[in-house]
């Protein structure tokens, strides 16, 4: 799928009673000067207009070709319906606003009428509540993308960026105890497939070169701690070399991901959730930047949750986020050059 990039971006609403629509207008208030970065909420204007000052202005449209031209001068709301949301309060009632929001961002991207779909953060307990079916975002979107094609192999995979560091895992949100048995030869080579692709097309690496964790601790001590990484991990990493990929053998993941070890390659393949978040977040918290590999649309968000418990309190960080923004321009850039 290509296109002309520099079409605004879709932001989602994500719940409304999380600081979703506090860190959105703050995301604006910085970014209001720069149209490259441009992007529209989709979401009930009273969703965003009981968190807002008084001289914080909205603008109703209808396309998002109309963003560029209010950007600077007032918040773009696409509109859909529903209600306002107590701060702090998580109501189901507002699970078919927040996909609906998701479904609509995700349309606007299929269709060529957005560059990226960024996600605000969403509760899954309170969707889960309202029946909703998906582990998470990234499944969510796999299943709204199924059916078109991806620039390079299909995901979807859940990378984390920050800084220099951008981690894809193999595993996302399963009990710990369910991964040994989940990381198979297919989940390795399909989730390393999808980060090179990723690595060369998203982020412009012409040749890319991945680092893969081990699963047990010092990569498995040559089986004796564990033999995933010389009966699963390492022959798929060999058949990638013989390839012409340059991936390494599984490595200890506490040895990975220090200043040094990351000047040695280009994104890292991570085994589960925790092996992989929590160097992202140790090293840059507020800035860390939530992407989806693998589909035919751009999507990012950012790496935190709803922060219910500060919610309507004035005092949440749009860092993420607004690094979610630049990372969506920078990767649709890439992706979409001619």
């Amino acid at each position: 799928m290509t296109h002309k990039p520099m079409k605004p971006l879709a932001l989602t609403m994500g719940d409304p009673a999380g600081i979703g629509p506090e860190i959105t207008w703050k995301a604006w208030e910085r970014l209001r000067g720069e149209p490259d970065l441009a992007f529209a909420v989709i979401a009930p204007p009273v969703a965003l207009t009981r968190v807002s000052r008084s001289d914080h202005p909205i603008q109703i449209i209808t396309d998002l070709a109309d963003v560029r031209a209010c950007f600077a001068d007032a918040l773009p709301v696409l509109p859909i319906e529903g209600n306002a949301a107590r701060p702090g309060e998580p109501d189901p009632i507002h699970a078919d606003t927040i996909t609906r929001s998701i479904q609509t961002a995700v349309t606007l991207c299929l269709s060529h009428d957005a560059d990226a779909v960024v996600t605000n953060p969403i509760a899954k307990d309170v969707l889960y509540r309202a029946g909703f079916s998906f582990p998470g975002h990234t499944e969510y979107l796999g299943s709204l993308c199924a059916g078109v094609d991806a620039p390079y192999h299909p995901g979807p995979v859940m990378m984390l960026t920050a800084q220099d560091l951008r981690v894809g895992l193999a595993t996302i949100h399963i009990s710990l105890r369910d991964v040994p048995q989940t990381i198979t030869s297919t989940v390795v080579m399909n989730t390393a497939r999808t980060l090179l692709g990723a690595l060369s097309q998203d982020f412009g690496i012409k040749h890319p070169r991945l680092a893969v964790c081990g699963l047990n601790p010092h990569a498995g001590e040559n089986g004796a701690l564990g033999s995933e990484e010389q009966d699963i991990i390492n022959p798929v990493c060999r058949l990638l070399r013989a390839e012409g990929h340059q991936v390494t053998d599984a490595l200890p993941a506490d040895t990975l991901f220090h200043a040094e070890a990351r000047l040695t390659y280009d994104g890292v393949l991570s085994m589960y959730h925790d092996q992989g978040l929590i160097p992202v977040k140790t090293l840059d918290f507020h800035g860390g930047v939530n992407v989806t590999l693998g589909l035919p649309i751009v999507r990012t968000s950012p790496d935190h949750g709803t922060a219910f418990g500060i919610a309507g309190h004035g005092i949440a960080r749009p860092d993420s986020l607004i690094a979610a923004l630049r990372k969506a321009r920078e990767i649709a850039t890439h992706r979409y050059a001619p």
